[in-house]
């Protein structure tokens, strides 16, 4: 493999109707921007760089993941991509070698770009171009026999001067579209950043944008990113190019804000990545008392920016959930705050206290509900949580029937609760209306997942992930790969964050794979970043196992069932995890009451019970057939109920 070269704006590579730009780091077809994902960009260049040449596996990984031990899988899901977004009638542009790695096939050019950013004219006139001469590598071909287009291509360079082979290259790219005349917006609003070094009003920042971002969710012309994906955003600085790739959006919404005594000044700004125009840009001076109408007025400026014809329904669904008193709404913005740093006993407090003041504001009502979801399964606050959860989401309902946040927030808890069946239909309901919401995809795998449908649910799974590929980044975890036995595929999809949840089921994958080094150390490691969730309690008694502390981890595991018991928890497929690790023990009665307990609760994923190899020391004992039949009975109704062929 040749050396790595530094990449330069002036430098891209022509193939076919492609061309490369790295300084861009943009792939262009036909001069519209294709959108690929940071790792997937960097496979490509990688490969183009070496065209004609076999780059094995070890070679690609090593370059593209310096610093990271990353599967071949996830290579292979990179080189997949890039096939689908370089998909050609009659070309073939990376070809597989059979266990050794990868070669990029089609001619490459290498040549000069103009060093104007997007062809902008200089002191009102058009700027000349710089001549693209070809190097060595535009002369190289990555097969000895040309095509006939090539061939011509080729005779033509040879024998047209200098400004003819940029006319046939380089090809003034097609005007600037008008923004509304866009198919589909992806919008992504960063938290605002706070331009005084004061904590008492930091909690602003995300919370502001994530009101923003739950104003705009309802229009269907927008792909607006998830609060959750933007808030390691907060508090610095960022490149909004390199932001705009990350999250796979074309428009960004950024800004600030500063509050002096009682006056507060909020600077917003609209960005088309694509053509790097400022869309709209306002400054907004308030008094700290009317904050509550900074949401309604940043969305209305976004949507006029955005050119955006609105239905009347999507008009109307605006103009609800309006907060009505000020400092209600501070109150709820300090909840939305905290609960997105997951301090759950606080933001609880934060959201009733808003309520207090402002009984019908419905989204303080939907994150109490999700506030509430999460501390009784998570940190195992139980039946009384719950009975909070289902009360607060019915009063969020009631007052918005068509709330999307509150009702796949709604269909989660019915999953959590031993309701599938009632969560489906809602789920499916929300996406008959806004069929791009993602994260209604991601719950519906959810419930699939607990029903046992796995093929179903990896199908979700990965709509929800083509829609928005930054979901990877959350703790959106994609267990039902390991449901089917794919550990590798598993651990290759798990988000790249460090948090808790997400690290104890990093050491589960491990687990799966018998690497049982990593396996303890993930586990070790989630149970040290929280010691008190339900998951990371399961993968510490796990990891004493592994280590020859059987003792201490049937304790940890008695520990943790009497908990459950006591408080009327009822995350059933973390019970289920308690039955595997008893499992595991060789504590057989503890292991079948622990999964009788799982299906009472509502996860009867048959598929997975009948070949989970943790729970292989069941197999023999008749009670198990017994709660196999009675798991596999729920199972087989609830396909025929949402899937039946009749």
């Amino acid at each position: 493999m040749k050396e790595a070269k530094p990449h330069a704006d002036s430098q891209l590579y022509q193939f076919g109707e492609f061309t490369l730009e790295p300084g861009e780091r943009l792939l262009r077809r036909q001069g519209q921007p294709v959108s690929l994902t940071p790792k997937a960009f960097e496979t490509l260049l990688v490969l183009v760089e070496n065209c004609g040449h076999v780059l094995t596996k070890e070679e690609l990984l090593q370059r593209i993941w310096p610093d990271s031990t990353v599967a071949e899988t996830t290579l292979a899901q990179n080189v997949s991509t890039l096939r689908k977004a370089l998909r050609s009638p009659g070309q073939d542009f990376i070809q597989t070698i059979p266990k050794r790695g990868y070669r990029f096939t089609a001619q490459v050019i290498e040549m000069a770009a103009t060093t104007q950013s997007n062809d902008q004219p200089l002191n009102g006139h058009a700027a000349a171009p710089e001549p693209a001469i070809p190097t060595e590598q535009a002369t190289k071909l990555a097969q000895p026999q040309l095509l006939p287009y090539q061939l011509t291509i080729a005779l033509l360079l040879i024998a047209l001067p200098t400004a003819m082979v940029y006319f046939l290259f380089f090809r003034q790219p097609p005007p600037k579209p008008n923004p509304g005349s866009l198919r589909q917006r992806s919008l992504a609003v960063l938290p605002f950043r706070n331009l005084k070094q004061e904590t008492a009003t930091d909690f602003l920042g995300f919370s502001l944008a994530d009101s923003i971002i739950t104003k705009l969710g309802s229009v269907r012309a927008l792909n607006v990113r998830p609060s959750s994906y933007v808030d390691k955003y907060r508090v610095r600085e960022v490149d909004p190019k390199r932001v705009a790739v990350d999250l796979n959006v074309n428009t960004l919404l950024t800004g600030t804000y500063i509050k002096e005594r009682d006056d507060l000044r909020i600077t917003a700004q609209l960005i088309d990545v694509l053509t790097n125009e400022i869309l709209w840009k306002d400054a907004v001076e308030l008094k700290y008392d009317n904050l509550m109408t900074v949401q309604e007025r940043v969305a209305q400026q976004v949507i006029r920016g955005l050119q955006l014809n609105l239905s009347a329904a999507e008009t109307e669904r605006l103009q609800r959930d309006v907060p009505q008193h000020p400092l209600a709404y501070e109150y709820y913005l300090r909840g939305v705050d905290l609960y997105s740093a997951n301090r759950l006993p606080q933001a609880i407090v934060m959201l009733e206290k808003s309520l207090r003041l402002d009984a019908n504001y419905a989204l303080a009502w939907a994150h109490l509900g999700s506030a509430h979801t999460a501390q009784a399964s998570i940190n195992l606050g139980g039946r009384e949580d719950y009975a909070q959860a289902q009360e607060a989401y019915q009063r969020a309902l009631a007052l918005n029937p068509e709330q999307n946040e509150a009702r796949i927030s709604m269909a989660t808890f019915l999953t959590d609760t031993n309701r599938v069946e009632q969560a489906v239909p809602l789920l499916r309901e929300v996406l008959k209306t806004n069929p791009t919401i993602a994260q209604a995809h991601w719950e519906l795998s959810y419930a699939y997942r607990f029903g046992g449908l796995l093929q179903e649910s990896v199908a979700e799974a990965e709509q929800a992930r083509a829609l928005d590929t930054e979901i990877k980044a959350s703790n959106a975890v994609p267990v039902t790969y390991l449901y089917l036995g794919q550990s590798d595929q598993f651990l290759a999809s798990l988000p790249r964050n460090e948090s808790a949840y997400v690290t104890f089921y990093r050491g589960l994958g491990f687990y799966y794979a018998k690497d049982w080094t990593r396996a303890v150390r993930e586990f070790n490691r989630a149970y040290e970043t929280n010691p008190e969730m339900l998951q990371t309690r399961i993968g510490k008694a796990l990891a004493l196992a592994l280590t020859d502390a059987s003792q201490q981890a049937m304790l940890q595991l008695r520990e943790i069932e009497n908990i459950v018991a006591a408080r009327g928890v009822n995350d059933a497929e973390a019970i289920y995890k308690i039955a595997q690790a008893y499992a595991v023990l060789g504590d057989k009665t503890a292991a079948l009451r622990m999964l009788r307990r799982s299906i009472d609760g509502g996860f009867f994923c048959v598929p997975y019970f009948t070949n989970d190899p943790l729970l292989e020391s069941l197999h023999g004992e008749k009670q198990f057939a017994t709660i196999l039949a009675m798991a596999r009975k729920r199972h087989e109704e609830f396909r025929r109920k949402f899937f039946s062929t009749n």
